[in-house]
């Protein structure tokens, strides 16, 4: 076969915990992800050349070298020269349903399945820790958008541990597109703000990071206990983001008025996202945040929980 097709699942964090600095100039993590049915379709077709191309639908998305998709498969060219030379370039297209800049991790597993697709196209017979391990070099997110399901991330986020699959909890998701917020920037402000609380030492890094392994959330997830997973989430970045951008905060209040089992702001935002206890009650959730916040601006999609990252289609 000379093209794969690939479903490239979105993510939300149901805990995101800055630990301190890291001597790399990161921020220690300590996350809970998990993929949602909102997905893009990634095909890597043979070109027959040796050229890297990349299309997108969305005129937001960058067709060049900036795009992380392309950097996973520039990557390829520079670990598997063998294998470039002998199979040549790829054209890459992405049909993108997940929001641009939304904090959904879009562009991470766009690059997660371009590695797949042309571990596929090339016979390299990678695993998928040797996958994660490439993924780690392009983004943060990407080794987690690999393997997907729901997991806990620690280190820059690149280091992944499975939690037991959550697949029957939906969720409603609204983002302005209008509304963009810098990862960068978040971290930075977090750092400006909240820097001085941060521990000096590695081992009380370590010992935060593995508390949470342990943490009620875990048990929550353990038990499949959707409504305590509501009650439970957490995200720090929420501290910097929600004063600085209002329609953010003002979203998140609306969604909480909703009575969801629980609502929180994705990564760095600005999408804000609420549980639901099923399908029906997440479609009337989606409704009334449309009825309460009329603006033509604000985008909605209902989601669940899915067990998976990459998938061939």
């Amino acid at each position: 076969m000379r093209a794969y097709s690939l479903i490239a699942p979105a993510k939300i964090n149901l805990h995101l915990e800055i630990l301190g600095d890291r001597p790399d100039g990161y921020h220690e993590l300590a996350m809970v992800m998990q993929s949602i049915s909102l997905s893009d379709r990634v095909e890597v077709r043979a070109n027959a050349t040796e050229r890297l191309q990349v299309h997108c639908n969305h005129t937001q998305v960058p067709q060049d070298s900036t795009n992380l998709a392309y950097r996973a498969a520039e990557l390829m060219t520079i670990e598997f020269p063998e294998a470039f030379q002998r199979y040549g370039g790829v054209k890459i297209s992405l049909d993108k349903q997940i929001p641009v800049a939304a904090g959904l991790a879009g562009g991470s597993a766009n690059a997660a399945a371009v590695l797949v697709g042309i571990d596929l196209l090339w016979k390299l017979g990678l695993t998928q820790s040797e996958l994660q391990e490439l993924g780690a070099k392009i983004g943060s997110d990407v080794p987690f958008c690999l393997s997907g399901g729901t997991a806990i991330a620690t280190g820059r986020g690149d280091k992944i541990s499975p939690l037991p699959d959550l697949e029957d909890i939906h969720v409603v998701l609204a983002k302005y597109r209008n509304l963009a917020v810098s990862t960068a920037w978040a971290y930075q402000t977090y750092r400006q703000q909240f820097g001085h609380n941060y521990p000096s030492d590695t081992n009380t890094l370590e010992d935060r990071a593995k508390r949470v392994h342990s943490g009620p959330l875990i048990q929550a997830i353990a038990q499949h206990d959707a409504a305590k997973i509501g009650q439970l989430m957490h995200n720090d970045l929420e501290k910097v983001v929600l004063p600085a951008h209002n329609l953010v905060s003002e979203l998140k209040t609306a969604l909480l008025a909703c009575n969801p089992l629980g609502t929180m702001m994705s990564g760095s935002g600005p999408t804000v996202f609420a549980l639901a206890k099923s399908k029906t009650h997440a479609e009337a959730i989606q409704a009334q945040i449309k009825q309460m916040l009329p603006d033509p601006q604000l985008d909605t999609w209902t989601a669940q929980f899915c067990p998976q990252g990459i998938q061939v289609s």
